[in-house]
């Protein structure tokens, strides 16, 4: 397959991103070449990376994929990277677990097969270091010395280890009331935190400001200018749940919303598998999570609308808590393209579905964890999610990020160091 290569907008040289083609818009189809841009100039829709995977042969790419590196880079030939990526100083996110949860399936009577991905085995223990990695090398390739993003916390700390680890300088943004093992997470790779006295949406708009002003120049901000490369990241989830799997798609899979780009990104992974002939094409269903103190999506969904109000956030699951999601509508397309639907839970719900998912598989999840199990939980009982089927469930962060949800959570007794003080304590 031929190497395409642009002209960088910063530095004037060109650039490798592998099988990219170019940037297609989402909403009207036009097409632009490859640069740092996210927005259509015809329709102002968001533009995606779009492919040329028209020389790929399935079994040679099956066989290629598995003698790949243990981590995203396996899948560098659908991806906008170089061939080369994996030479290159990162953090060589993904590969992290999906264990067959059998204790969890048992709880909420799961027949068909339940797992659990759970990203928390990333380096900076979320899936946000996948999205991160490709968005870093888009920075490389055009040019960019800054890496920068807005953050509800998971991608702070991601975009400063992986700024770090590549020798970049990193100014991340954030909501300045984030939990603080959080905020220390992002704090502690040496970049810069600035905390922006708001929600993440207020977080957001002034990001969208700062790179349009010469302050911003020579910025990469992963989710905003480089949005379209980083959002591909999230695609690579879809990847290793099949091949996983044995190369096979999941009959359901349950996905956290928080701008929605995640879900979105799953489908399209599952749709390249199918189209390259990697799985063998059969209806999946794919399902949205969200708490109910940010529920923009689910309320759309429930109403049966097209179009997502913006909520103002107010939920313990602070990594979800985005009012407006850019991705919304598509994510409204998608559950209902697929037969699946969109959800919510409450603050008392997620907690009780963190402890659920600890206390099953011994999977320590964050908040966002909790809305996905907790919504598992409900579409169950609604019948709404098929028990009998195959379904994945996405962790996508560590517990030991939100211990404030938890914080009740201690000591079972206190007992003198004697043998009648435990049997006193009921113990035995």
């Amino acid at each position: 397959m031929a190497v395409q290569t642009v002209a960088s907008s910063t530095s004037g040289s060109t650039v490798d991103l592998g099988p990219a083609a170019a940037l297609s818009c989402r909403e009207c189809g036009h097409r632009v070449p490859l640069g740092p841009v996210f927005a259509c100039d015809k329709c102002f829709g968001p533009l995606e990376i779009a492919y040329d995977f028209s020389a790929y042969d399935t079994e040679e790419l099956r066989k290629k994929i598995e003698a790949g590196p243990a981590n995203i880079w396996r899948y560098a030939p659908l991806l906008p990277v170089p061939a080369d990526v994996a030479d290159k100083p990162n953090l060589n996110p993904g590969w992290t677990k999906l264990v067959k949860a059998d204790n969890l399936a048992g709880e909420l009577g799961v027949t068909g097969g339940l797992y659990v991905k759970d990203d928390s085995g990333n380096p900076t223990h979320s899936f946000k270091d996948r999205v991160v990695a490709q968005a870093l090398e888009a920075a490389r390739a055009f040019g960019f010395t800054t890496l920068s993003c807005s953050s509800t916390g998971n991608l702070a700390g991601a975009v400063g280890a992986a700024a770090a680890r590549a020798g970049f300088r990193s100014c991340v943004f954030i909501p300045h009331d984030l939990e603080q093992g959080k905020v220390v997470m992002a704090a502690i790779y040496g970049g810069d935190l600035v905390g922006i006295e708001g929600n993440y949406d207020d977080v957001n708009r002034f990001c969208s400001e700062l790179i349009g002003d010469p302050a911003g120049e020579g910025w990469g901000f992963v989710n905003v200018n480089l949005r379209p490369y980083y959002a591909e990241g999230s695609k690579t989830l879809a990847y290793e749940v099949c091949e996983q799997l044995g190369w096979r798609l999941p009959d359901q899979i349950v996905v956290p919303i928080a701008s929605g780009s995640q879900l979105t990104k799953v489908d399209k992974g599952l749709q390249e598998l199918i189209k390259l002939g990697l799985v063998e094409d059969k209806p999946y269903k794919i399902f949205g999570a969200q708490a109910e103190g940010c529920s923009p999506v689910s309320t759309a969904f429930k109403a049966g609308h097209d179009v997502v109000r913006p909520q103002k956030p107010n939920t313990i699951a602070k990594s979800l808590a985005i009012g407006n999601p850019a991705d919304g509508p598509y994510v409204l397309d998608i559950a209902r393209r697929t037969g699946g639907a969109v959800e919510d839970v409450t603050d008392e719900q997620v907690v009780d579905a963190i402890k659920l998912l600890a206390r099953t598989e011994g999977i320590f999840a964050e908040t966002a964890g909790g809305v996905t199990v907790g919504v598992t939980r409900k579409l169950i009982e609604s019948g709404a999610l098929d028990p009998t089927k195959t379904t994945v469930v996405l962790n996508t962060g560590d517990g030991l990020k939100t211990l404030d949800a938890v914080a009740g959570t201690g000591l079972t007794a206190t007992i003198r160091p004697t043998l009648d003080s435990f049997r006193e304590a009921g113990l035995v």
